[in-house]
């Protein structure tokens, strides 16, 4: 096929690639009750992100904040190499979809996930590591002196035997939280922002910079630099609150921004929401824009996201979100 000239198709990885969450399965796997404390994480995450608006703090900056924890519990990059490649579950067709888009125009993966996890990934799909994006990490860089370890498993029991909070929606600021779930945000903010600042393994937090958030923004940004396109020449297919700044960015640029059974946080960015069980409508949808840009949709049966669908947009995308990606996986934010 001839490959068509300046469009550009990036995609998140965990979501419209794969049904994992490494982060939260490695969480899972090595940490005790480690669904419980990467949940509470999770939601901590969202709120941080999106309703405190914490400065310096960006959606998918779990995936720092819990990095001193894989540590204390035995985690090292051997670990995560090889618990990442064995723990590969695809979302169907997703390796012929991308064949067939590479075929025609670059294509991209902008994920937070661990680089190992990607690399993963792009071993098993022949997809070119080069043309990535993710979260570089290496835990045994970090030494963790052996009062840190005692003290940081002190704090994830702490964590463990909070109660459970809840954002409310439109939620914009701790003031429309109740003043129980006020109280468990204000004990996790000592945690990470008072207690953990003063530990030597803190370095890992400072130092490691998720892709999520404006990061995802800046990855595209530099990819259509290097492609010499526009932004209204970028197809973007996302899934969570770490695709928010990205759905921005492409939408206010006139590029098409696509949530692929997404949760509340992207159906609200999103231009189209599309909720399928296979990764094969992304590519028939990318390759209508390849071919005619965002005119292409104008006649086409998607739901566009309007205000007064987005309810029940949302609730459908979530309900098959969590059919692919598992109950477990697709709850988080």
């Amino acid at each position: 096929m001839e490959r068509v000239s300046r469009r550009v198709f990036i995609t998140d990885c965990e979501g419209p690639i794969t049904k994992n969450d490494n982060a939260a399965e490695l969480a899972e796997a090595f940490i005790p009750k480690g669904d419980i404390f990467f949940r509470k994480l999770s939601l901590y995450d969202d709120y941080l992100a999106e309703v405190a608006r914490k400065k310096s703090y960006k959606a998918g900056d779990t995936l720092r904040l819990i990095l001193p924890f894989f540590k204390a519990f035995g985690v090292d990059d051997r670990t995560v190499r090889k618990f990442s490649r064995r723990n590969i579950t695809m979302i169907p067709q997703a390796d012929c979809m991308l064949r067939e888009v590479l075929e025609l125009v670059p294509a991209y993966i902008v994920s937070t996930s661990y680089s190992p996890y990607i690399q993963a990934v792009c071993e098993v799909l022949g997809f070119p590591f080069r043309n990535t994006y993710s979260t570089t990490v290496s835990l045994d860089r970090y030494e963790l002196p052996p009062e840190e370890k005692i003290r940081l498993k002190e704090l994830h029991s702490f964590i463990i035997g909070l109660p459970d909070f809840s954002i409310p929606p439109g939620a914009e600021s701790s003031d429309d939280l109740s003043p129980a779930d006020r109280d468990t945000v204000h004990r996790l903010d000592e945690i990470f922002w008072s207690v953990l600042p003063e530990m030597e393994i803190n370095r890992m937090i400072l130092e490691v910079n998720p892709v999520g958030g404006r990061e995802k923004a800046h990855a595209i940004e530099e990819i259509v630099e290097t492609e010499g396109a526009e932004i209204r020449d970028v197809f973007y297919v996302g899934d969570s609150i770490t695709d928010v700044d990205a759905f921005r960015l492409v939408r206010a640029g006139g590029g098409m921004a696509v949530s692929f059974n997404g949760n509340d946080w992207a159906i609200k960015e999103a231009s189209f929401a599309v909720t399928a069980q296979t990764a094969l409508p992304i590519g028939w949808l990318a390759t209508l824009f390849i071919n005619q840009g965002t005119r292409g949709f104008q006649d086409l049966l998607v739901t566009e996201i309007l205000p007064e669908s987005r309810q029940t947009i949302s609730e459908k995308s979530c309900r098959v979100r969590k059919t692919v990606r598992t109950e477990k996986i697709g709850a988080l934010g």
